[in-house]
């Protein structure tokens, strides 16, 4: 009765090893049922050395993955095993190499795509102020539609007389206009009415588009503009005879698209 006795609380041991092992993700844990219960039921260490071939698998998967370093090999482990431990450092090696490629690209493109495939990522933070660095100093296609509106704007109230709609194109003080510092809106006015000599019968004034533009920020998202073009004016006289004549013109552009330099200069053909 003794030795029946012995015999149930041994297999009632092994039975809560057995399930202790089963649930466990250490290896060494599983190792050491089979070391310890050499004469336990064929199905439990069966079930135990499938269990630490699996885990075994898994370490073979992951070391070749690490040495792969690819990141699409890292995301095939994630989806081929789930549960498995290194999941979490698959996912830090996958953060890590969109970081780097954004990093590197080191454009507004690369940086968002990092901050949209990673809205939790290691390197978020850092992702936003590299973005905003990236926007102080590129020119976006929105900024360059800005800054061909503002000139469009001038060359059509040149084109039309419209004094009123050339000086609300400029900033009210403007630190130099034709050469003159500090400058008004009177004097663009002035310039206007010069221009318009008494044998002009019509005026045309176009960009020729070829804007270089560099900005700077001057307050939170807020941008001056430096801008380079050249324009061609074609003047018809009263004698009905006319003449091209190119400009290369320099600019600022404030943040709310009004004009604070402007300096023009004719090109010589």
């Amino acid at each position: 009765m003794l030795y029946a006795f012995y015999r149930n609380a041994q297999g009632d041991k092994e039975e809560a090893a057995y399930e202790y092992a089963l649930s466990s993700n250490d290896s060494q844990v599983l190792q050491n049922y089979l070391d310890t219960y050499t004469d336990a039921p064929e199905a439990h260490r069966d079930s135990i050395s499938a269990h630490l071939e699996y885990f075994a698998q898994l370490d073979r998967d992951w070391t070749n993955v690490v040495v792969s370093g690819s990141k699409s090999d890292f995301e095939r482990y994630i989806e081929q095993h789930p549960n498995s431990p290194f999941c979490q450092i698959a996912q830090h090696k996958i953060d890590s190499i969109d970081w780097s490629k954004a990093d590197a690209t080191n454009t507004i493109e690369a940086v968002q795509l990092y901050l949209e495939q990673h809205p939790d990522g290691e390197h978020f933070d850092e992702a936003n102020d590299k973005l905003k660095t990236l926007n102080a100093n590129t020119v976006s296609p929105e900024d360059k539609i800005l800054i061909g509106a503002v000139f469009d704007g001038v060359f059509k109230s040149m084109n039309n007389r419209d004094e009123e709609g050339l000086m609300n194109s400029f900033n009210p003080l403007i630190g130099k206009f034709l050469g003159k510092t500090n400058a008004t809106r009177s004097d663009v006015a002035t310039f206007l009415h010069k221009i318009y000599k008494n044998d002009v019968a019509s005026m045309t004034w176009m960009s020729l588009e070829d804007y270089k533009i560099t900005k700077k920020e001057v307050g939170d998202q807020q941008y001056e503009y430096t801008v380079a073009f050249s324009a061609l004016q074609k003047v018809e006289h009263t004698d009905n005879s006319s003449i091209e004549t190119r400009f290369r013109f320099n600019a600022k552009v404030n943040p709310d698209g009004r004009i604070t330099e402007l300096n023009m200069t004719k090109i010589l053909e």
